[in-house]
């Protein structure tokens, strides 16, 4: 297994001071070896890719479509160009739903998700539903989180067109079931779309084997920068769409009247690219592959247990969830009896502690489970026990700052 203190090193603002960064699925840090690639990109070949002859601009495109092939590779995409430049999941997803979506689900069609999914994941399908008069229709989880056989086969039916499912549920930190799922929305026609915003730094994903059609990802929750993320879309499916956005570089020939796009992919990425970002995100990927999702996997899951041990210890805290810690994806997520979470997130900064406080982009499921708003605390390889430890200790204390009494 990794040497995790070894690899923490790499990580500047983790060791610029005494904070615990407890925020990782909002967005992770980044390493030094990604900031560097990212600066020497700009320092070495500061040109605009695809559209030069010239030795900068070409080795600007050889960066970026090497990028493309990192990113093919990591989560078993059949070719390079299935792969999609974006700013990160919320713009692949809504890639999919105008692209794909509206073209393709008509009036009283339906469109499958869960009520556990992130905006990002619902606004855009909410959309297509209401322009297409198609109908939007939600799985729902036990308390647990777990979407059962038979909710999703209760809720898939031979009017879906399209099911859209998080991998990972940002709030419950459950793994959704998606290949199960998928071989059954595929037996009634269905296409997946699916969010791995949350699984894709935690876990190997392959996208064949998932089932997925359409699998997007963020850069920035996986130690890229911000700003840059990758759509997977199976080529045939693809080919059938038109463009998301129209302008510059996307286009293979145009008149005054007309015009015909690109090959895919680069029919989907209008404009100038975000090749820089896109060097960080490769390198980022490698990254992760170094340190191994064998070692990724056993650090959270220590680091969960110990939280979710901890927290069980204090009887005016509620998580929600599992009780399992190794169902949890490094994902806790709590209440405290009579503290609202912002106070708790505030309290908890004054102690350098930082933790996500809110309704976490997922308001219908905190409709669901019955909480306005709630306290995250989410891990990732270089958090420690230490760290663990403290953030115990502090939180502990809350009620007591808060006027309860120790």
């Amino acid at each position: 297994m990794s040497n995790l203190g070894d690899f923490r090193k790499d990580f500047d603002q983790l060791n610029s001071g005494d904070y615990v960064y407890f925020d990782n699925a909002a967005t992770s840090q980044r390493p030094r070896q990604v900031l560097e690639a990212v600066s020497n990109f700009y320092k070495t070949a500061n040109a605009n890719p695809l559209r030069g002859l010239y030795d900068w601009s070409m080795a600007a495109t050889d960066a970026y479509e090497n990028s493309r092939a990192v990113v093919a590779d990591f989560i078993g995409a059949s070719r390079a160009e299935e792969i999609i430049f974006t700013r990160n999941t919320t713009e692949s997803l809504n890639l999919v739903a105008y692209s794909y979506g509206l073209e393709n689900v008509h009036e009283g069609d339906e469109i499958v998700i869960s009520v556990m999914e992130h905006h990002s994941n619902m606004l855009p399908w909410q959309m297509v539903a209401k322009k297409n008069n198609a109908k939007l229709v939600f799985m729902e989880p036990l308390e647990d989180g777990t979407i059962t056989e038979q909710e999703y086969k209760s809720k898939i039916t031979d009017k879906t067109k399209i099911v859209a499912i998080g991998h990972v549920s940002n709030v419950m930190g459950v793994t959704n079931p998606v290949k199960e799922i998928a071989e059954y929305a595929h037996s009634k026609g269905a296409i997946v779309v699916v969010d791995g915003a949350q699984s894709a730094p935690h876990m190997k994903v392959d996208v064949k084997d998932l089932g997925a059609d359409f699998f997007a990802l963020s850069g920035h929750k996986m130690l890229a920068p911000m700003g840059i993320g990758a759509l997977y879309g199976r080529y045939e499916l693809l080919e059938q769409m038109q463009p998301f956005l129209r302008g510059g570089e996307m286009i293979e020939y145009v008149t005054r009247e007309d015009a015909t796009y690109a090959e895919i992919p680069h029919k989907f990425e209008a404009g100038t690219v975000n090749a820089g970002d896109a060097v960080g995100l490769a390198e980022a990927i490698k990254y992760i592959q170094n340190v191994g999702f064998d070692a990724i996997e056993a650090q959270e899951q220590k680091l969960t247990t110990m939280l979710m041990e901890g927290l069980a210890k204090l009887p005016y805290i509620k998580v929600y969830g599992s009780k399992d810690p190794k169902k949890h994806c490094g994902i806790v997520t709590f209440t405290m009896d009579g503290v609202h979470p912002h106070d708790m997130a505030s309290i908890l900064n004054d102690d350098h502690i930082c933790v996500r406080a809110g309704h976490h982009c997922a308001q219908p499921l905190m409709q669901f489970i019955g909480a306005g708003s709630t306290a995250r605390a989410s891990v990732y390889f270089y958090n420690t026990e230490s760290e663990v430890e403290r953030f115990l200790d502090k939180l502990s204390k809350v009620r007591e700052v808060m006027g309860y009494g120790a």
